[in-house]
């Protein structure tokens, strides 16, 4: 029998669904890759085996009764620590929530449940998706499978490296300023932001609340848009979520193409720190969707390059107010509850305690913005920022379809060689906030190594916001072409661990 492992999520649904195999070997499989691999990767945090297992024999039952089974039933799933599991702990990769078990599941997780896709688990990520690297995880980092030495991207990297090492064929990221993407990027596989709104929060432990959004990961652009579709769509209990249908991107991916497309190649994403493999493979791209039948242009959008500056002012301010909560009352850790303390002594002891250092860095620069006689020279000027960008995209738009640029400006760095310079750290996400503070759709897919270390490198395609088909449809040709190009999705390239 071929690996199960090694299969797509749209190749292990048919499987299962015509009897070929049965959705509990399919679990078992995965189950059996994780013990195998994960101590030297360290993806997950948490493995509900018991779980997993369960809602596998359901998914064989519902079929034996002949009953009609979703496109991704029985479809094994690595969900990132940051969405609520009721009875499996939820951590959010934080000291200050360990051991906490939800009573109750994010929506994505519901969803993710009535579709009869099998978490198998709970990954590792930086604490409060607050990294680019996975290094700040209260638990440990996460190594990439193509190079064990280096990082996995940030904050998903537990989702990305869960992908890349074949424990699983589909995950669940967050992307507050580009932590889907980046982590897709370095790792070789494919991570989609939807538009802001497109999938619900409700659950999802926040970080920066007008930046964070849930999305689907996997290793190809269909299986991506298979996850899209179950885990999308209008949520009551979220007051962001967009009451509008899911675009059809499940239909853009089974046809795509770029024949006639407008595509914009963003000006400022190039340049003196972009390494030069990266730069000759993302070149390579644009000249393949050319070939494909798209008109090129090039595109100037000059706020992107204040982005940056604007996005660490508005996340770690939201973060400030979110992370609020956190004050050793009413869940997770408490520290110096001895007696001798008074409630605000304990909430302090809890939160030194509690907090990583990346996390307190980024309460202490929102709290710093937000406070008294500098709210309008930070707060208030980043977000007159966010306005422009938003505007530099609606000119892009109204001359192209989607816009192009690498995803990252390098590839995976080494574990450790950016720890110790935040700034360094903080450059990882230089061509991913953009869409984050404009509110759009985004995609990175692989395509291609670079020359000079021979890893992953990503392509990133953005879109307008409630134009997510458009991902899937250039993301599609792009892949289909580079498969034609190799003889295999890059993805199987990565060394076997």
């Amino acid at each position: 029998m071929t690996d199960l492992t090694r299969l797509t999520a749209a190749e292990i649904a048919a499987r299962i669904a015509s009897g070929e195999v049965t959705a509990v070997e399919v679990t078992e499989a995965h189950l059996a890759r994780i013990e195998a691999v994960d101590e030297k990767v360290h993806a997950f945090l948490h493995v509900d085996r018991e779980g997993a297992l369960a809602q596998a024999r359901a998914v064989d039952a519902k079929r034996e009764r002949g009953e009609e089974l979703g496109p991704l039933a029985g479809v094994p799933l690595a969900l990132k620590d940051i969405f609520t599991t009721k009875g499996i702990p939820t951590t959010v990769g934080s000291k200050i929530l360990d051991g906490w078990i939800p009573p109750y599941d994010a929506t994505v997780t519901q969803r993710l449940r009535d579709a009869d896709v099998i978490v198998l688990g709970k990954t590792n990520m930086d604490e409060f998706a607050m990294g680019s690297s996975t290094e700040n995880s209260a638990f440990g980092p996460t190594r990439n499978p193509w190079d064990l030495t280096r990082v996995p991207g940030g904050s998903g990297g537990g989702s990305s490296a869960s992908l890349a090492s074949f424990q699983s064929p589909l995950a669940i990221g967050t992307d507050t300023g580009g932590s889907i993407r980046q982590p897709a990027a370095v790792t070789g596989t494919v991570g989609v932001k939807p538009t802001y709104g497109g999938v619900s929060r409700y659950g999802m432990v926040a970080f920066s609340s007008s930046l964070d959004q849930g999305g689907p990961c996997a290793r190809t652009v269909l299986d991506a848009a298979l996850l899209h579709e179950v885990i999308a769509g209008h949520d009551p209990m979220d007051s962001t979520s967009i009451d509008e249908p899911v675009p059809a991107v499940v239909e853009a991916a089974r046809s795509g193409s770029v024949r006639g497309m407008r595509i914009g190649v963003v000006k400022e994403f190039a340049g003196e720190g972009y390494q030069a493999g990266v730069m000759q493979r993302f070149n390579e791209s644009v000249e393949l969707l050319r070939e494909l039948g798209a008109e090129i242009e090039e595109i100037s959008c000059p706020s992107f390059d204040k982005a940056l500056a604007a996005y660490y002012l508005i996340a770690p301010s939201e973060c400030s107010s979110n992370l609020a909560r956190f004050d050793a009352m009413r869940y997770g850790l408490r520290v110096g509850d001895d007696g001798s303390h008074s409630a605000e002594d304990v909430t302090a002891l809890t939160r030194a305690e509690g907090f990583g250092a990346e996390v307190k860095r980024r309460i202490m620069l929102g709290t710093y913005a937000l406070s008294s006689g500098y709210y309008d020279a930070y707060y208030g000027s980043a977000q007159k920022v966010r306005t422009l960008i938003k505007r530099d995209f609606e000119k892009a738009f109204e001359r192209v379809d989607v816009l192009v640029s690498p995803t990252t400006p390098t590839t995976a760095f080494p574990i450790g060689e950016r720890a110790d310079d935040p700034m360094a750290m903080y450059l990882a996400d230089l061509c991913t906030i953009p869409t984050n503070l404009a509110g759009n759709a985004a995609m990175s897919l692989p395509c291609g190594l670079a020359p000079e270390d021979g890893l992953p490198v990503g392509l990133q395609i953005i879109a307008p916001a409630m134009a997510d088909d458009r991902l899937y449809k250039v993301g599609a040709a792009v892949e289909a072409a580079l498969i034609d190009r190799w003889g295999h999705p890059l993805i199987e390239e990565a060394p076997s661990l």
